[in-house]
């Protein structure tokens, strides 16, 4: 059994150890910095860890792409349109990050001189950073000791310790087991490196233990079940929430609408939506009286904390005053995903 079976013990090198697989083994990202190297521009940390918040690096990295070179620094990015920039994140999800991304933006440069601010403290002060984003820009960008806990590491902990809580309810021991590993030096490069750990090795199912550079200090693979940590009690199913999406068109122009600026998807552009009830409605909430004919196929998404499905309504009108977007053109307008699934349909059966 590896020393650190009774809880809270530290596995004695493991920081070392890890560092000596990270040299080799990093990921390459575009913010990121090699292994060692000085810290990347603390623009870019910042604009990446605001886009990986719930969101996987695949699906990341071309929207950074996108963002720095439109976007380079604080002072460009506080400056932008936000109808501009909300159009620039459509897909990306949780748009509520991409409001919190213009407001933090702004205080920068309103209240710092256009740079980051070093310390956590400091940087939870800020719009759309929390506890984890903090210490993961502090540690990355700046090389502060800080305990960098997101859900690889979490993973990694968990089995490392095999804490038995179930995962909800082991947040803060989880920390403050993660703590206890914590370098003071290399900082960034360590939290990078349970990051790496926990996606390329230490993966949710079939962790490849035989590939991890600490598997000898691990209590879960002592015991042969790595796979049964972290604890997760079974998840209650997601309500139901059902709506309706139309399609009014007008000489090859469809209309769109902005979201109200709170709430779910707010100020983002989209098809006119009936509310998200829990009782099918076909065509009420129509945003005007048409002849609306109902589609045979409906739109599902799921979105954090309930599903919803969404019958299709559409109807040529008349010119009348709106945004008229053409159909031809519709990718520009930055549709959030759901709204983009239902436009492919209409598009498709017109």
């Amino acid at each position: 059994m590896p020393d650190n079976a009774s809880r809270g013990v530290a596995p004695s090198g493991i920081g070392d150890e890890l560092l000596r697989w990270y040299d080799i083994h990093a990921r390459t990202l575009p913010w990121r910095a090699p292994p060692g190297a000085p810290p990347m521009d603390p623009y870019r940390v910042w604009l990446s860890e605001i886009m990986l918040q719930q969101t996987q690096v695949a699906s990341a990295r071309p929207y950074f792409e996108k963002f720095v070179a439109r976007w380079p620094d604080f002072a460009s990015l506080a400056a932008a349109d936000e109808a501009e920039l909300m159009a620039a994140w459509a897909g990306l999800g949780y748009y509520a990050r991409a409001r919190n991304l213009m407001a933090c933006a702004q205080a920068v440069v309103a209240h710092h001189g256009g740079r980051l601010p070093d310390s956590e403290g400091a940087l939870r002060a800020l719009p759309g950073i929390g506890d984890y984003t903090a210490a993961a820009i502090a540690a990355i960008a700046f090389g502060r000791r800080a305990t960098v806990v997101d859900a690889n590491v979490e993973r990694v902990v968990t089995r490392l310790f095999a804490v038995e809580a179930d995962l909800r309810e082991a947040k803060a021991e989880i920390r403050a087991l993660a703590d206890t590993i914590t370098p003071d030096l290399r900082a960034g490069d360590f939290a990078q490196a349970m990051m790496d750990l926990g996606s390329l090795v230490c993966t949710a199912r079939d962790p490849k233990c035989g590939r991890c550079p600490i598997s000898a200090h691990c209590a879960a693979y002592a015991l042969g079940s790595p796979a049964d940590y972290p604890r997760k009690a079974r998840k209650r199913p997601k309500p139901q929430r059902y709506g309706t999406i139309f399609w009014a068109e007008c000489g090859g122009r469809v209309l769109l609408v902005r979201r109200p600026a709170k709430g779910l998807l707010g100020g983002m552009r989209a098809l006119p939506s009936s509310d998200w009830t829990q009782v099918p409605r076909d065509s009420a909430g129509a945003p005007f009286a048409a002849h609306w004919e109902l589609l045979d196929e409906t739109v599902a998404h799921g979105f954090t904390h309930f599903n919803l499905e969404l019958a299709l309504a559409r109807s040529e009108v008349p010119a009348q005053e709106g945004e008229w977007w053409p159909i031809d053109q519709l990718e520009s307008a930055g549709l959030p995903t759901v709204f983009a699934k239902a436009a492919a349909v209409f598009r498709r059966v017109r």
